[in-house]
């Protein structure tokens, strides 16, 4: 994974990033926006993009965000709440729409 969407975007979910992907790696959960890391092919087009500062280069995240490094690969590798299948790797966002659920740490996550 080449890059993470941290807890700025929780709550926010801007998706100025999402026009700006190449490969529509980028998918919506309930309170934010996730960057699938097997789809990524690190462009950087979302880093720009986004207005809050909330995608960064995993070299570039600060120890007290390592936890979203993590949970970004489990967004999509695990049951979410409502689901009966992980998310996987569809081939783009746009082939599953939002998701509408996230993962329990951004789901329990306190601003």
């Amino acid at each position: 994974m080449t890059f993470v969407v941290t807890s700025a975007c929780i709550d926010v979910k801007d998706t100025a990033c999402l026009g700006e992907c190449p490969v529509d790696c980028i998918y919506e959960g309930a309170r934010k926006l996730y960057i699938n890391p097997n789809e990524c092919i690190d462009c950087a087009a979302c880093e720009s993009a986004c207005p809050v500062d909330a995608i960064m280069s995993v070299k570039l995240v600060p120890s007290a965000e390592f936890e979203f490094i993590v949970d970004e690969a489990r967004f999509f590798s695990t049951i979410l709440p409502g689901r009966d299948v992980p998310v996987g790797d569809p081939g783009g966002a746009g082939r599953v729409g939002p998701i509408r659920a996230d993962t329990p740490f951004v789901a329990g996550y306190g601003r």
